[in-house]
């Protein structure tokens, strides 16, 4: 699949709207008064929408290898946020599951930003652009989860969503 002129601009706009809102999130967020670090608020945000996931599922989803999220990861479990068990199916595998604390600090965490956006959202859209916002959030979610090897997956003939993942598009 060749990819375009207009497909090059479309990824140039999509990153940079992202790149502005997620800046603007990040001014618009303060929190409690000891604000997550962003690799926690990220691993506690995925163990709430994706469930119980292990260090390895963790590290793919963030790009980064499992033995990087040692430290974070003991520091969530000594402040209660996170719990890991053994996997019943392997035991040399431990789940990371979120707690009910750790689901209080995340809340706390994206409180701001969020009634800053949904502010934003109801008094500088309609309602048709709220829901096409809803749309292409849930989109670039599925976009998010794409994996790396889209090419060899394509020649496969087979799509195959990783856990955690919307599935493909």
């Amino acid at each position: 699949m060749d990819v375009t002129d207009e497909d090059l601009h479309t990824a140039e706009e999509l990153r940079w709207g992202i790149s502005r809102l997620a800046s603007r999130l990040r001014a618009e967020h303060p929190g409690s008064a000891q604000p997550l670090p962003r690799l926690s608020a990220s691993l506690l945000s995925h163990l709430k929408h994706d469930g119980p996931l292990s260090v390895s599922e963790l590290a793919a989803i963030e790009g980064v290898q499992a033995q990087s999220l040692t430290r974070v990861l003991q520091d969530l479990e000594h402040q209660g946020r996170v719990t890991r068990t053994r996997s019943a199916a392997d035991r040399r595998r431990q789940d990371i599951a979120l707690t009910a604390a750790g689901e209080q600090a995340l809340r706390e965490h994206v409180r701001d930003g969020n009634a800053w956006l949904a502010t934003a959202l109801t008094r500088h859209m309609s309602p048709a652009e709220r829901g096409l916002l809803l749309l292409a959030g849930r989109l670039m979610q599925q976009l998010a989860a794409a994996e790396a090897g889209f090419a060899e997956r394509e020649e496969g003939g087979g799509q195959v969503a990783p856990r955690g993942t919307a599935g493909p598009l």
